[in-house]
C-alpha cells in the first residue's frame, strides 16, 4: 500500500450541467447588468462599465440607459475584498448624471487598493469626468470626447443666496476631486468649465481625446490593450 502522502488526489468530476449553468450566469451578468466577471487572461481583471446616465437618488426614465450607483457600490466593495481579483478596469461611455452619485462612485474607485485604470470610449461627460480620473491611470481613445461644464440643476430652484452657495460648494467639490486625481490644475479646469465661446446653449468646453491628454485631464491616449498592458505591468510589480 502506498503511503498516504504519495497518494494522488482524485480529480473533481466534470459536470457539464454545472458548467453550462455558470456560462449562462456569466452571460446574464453581461447582457442584463453590464458586468464582466474576472477575466481569463494571465491576470484576473474585473471589468466595470459606466454607461448612459448615472442614476442617483431618483429614477431615470425607462427609455434611458443607466448605471445605477446602488448596483456599482457593492461591486466595488467585492473587488476590494476578493483576493482572486487582481485589478480593476473601468470603461466609460456616459453623458453624466447625478452629481452626488457620480462623486460617490469616483471616491470608491479612488479608494481601491488594487491596480486600477479607466478607459473613456465615446464620451466621459459632466460628472463622468471625476469617474474618468478616479483610477490610478486614465486612458482615452482619440475619438472620445469630454464635456466640462458647471453644475446644472433641473426642477424647482429657490432664488436665494443659500441656493447659489450650495451650487458653488458642489462645484468646488468636483473641481477639487478632478484636480487632485489628474494633471490639470483647479484654475484651468474652472476656466474650461466657464468658457462661453464654444457651446451654443450652455457654457463649458468639449475636449476630444488628444485635447484631454494635452490639458492633463487624462493621463494617456490609448485603447483597451494599452489599459490592460498597464494593469498587467502594475500587478506583476507587486508579485
Amino acid at each position: 500500500m502506498e503511503p498516504s502522502s504519495k497518494k494522488k488526489k482524485a480529480k473533481a468530476a466534470f459536470n457539464p450541467t454545472e458548467s453550462a449553468e455558470l456560462k449562462r450566469l456569466e452571460q446574464d451578468l453581461i447582457t442584463e447588468e453590464g458586468i464582466v466577471v474576472a477575466t481569463k487572461g494571465r491576470h484576473a481583471i474585473h471589468c466595470l462599465t459606466v454607461i448612459g446616465t448615472i442614476e442617483g437618488h431618483t429614477l431615470a426614465p425607462d427609455s434611458q440607459k443607466t448605471t445605477k450607483y446602488e448596483h456599482v457600490i457593492p461591486q466595488l466593495v467585492d473587488i476590494e475584498e476578493d483576493p482572486g481579483i487582481e485589478g480593476l478596469l473601468v470603461i466609460l461611455n456616459t453623458v453624466g448624471g447625478d452629481v452626488e452619485a457620480g462623486l460617490a462612485l469616483a471616491e470608491l474607485i479612488a479608494g481601491v487598493s488594487k491596480p486600477s485604470a479607466t478607459l473613456v470610449l465615446g464620451g466621459g461627460h459632466s460628472i463622468g469626468i471625476p469617474l474618468a480620473v478616479s483610477a490610478r491611470r486614465s486612458f482615452i481613445v482619440p475619438t472620445a470626447t469630454m464635456t466640462v461644464h458647471p453644475v446644472r440643476h433641473s426642477g424647482m430652484v429657490l432664488g436665494v443666496p443659500q441656493t447659489l452657495r450650495y451650487f458653488e460648494q458642489m462645484q468646488e467639490r468636483i473641481v477639487g476631486f478632478v484636480a487632485g486625481h489628474s494633471g490639470i490644475t483647479a484654475k484651468r479646469f474652472t476656466t474650461l468649465m466657464h468658457n462661453t465661446g464654444e457651446l451654443v446653449m450652455d457654457m463649458g468646453t468639449v475636449l476630444a481625446g488628444p485635447q484631454a491628454v494635452e490639458e492633463g485631464l487624462i493621463d494617456e491616449l490609448g485603447g483597451l490593450s494599452d489599459a490592460l498592458r498597464y494593469l498587467y505591468r502594475e500587478i506583476e510589480k507587486k508579485s
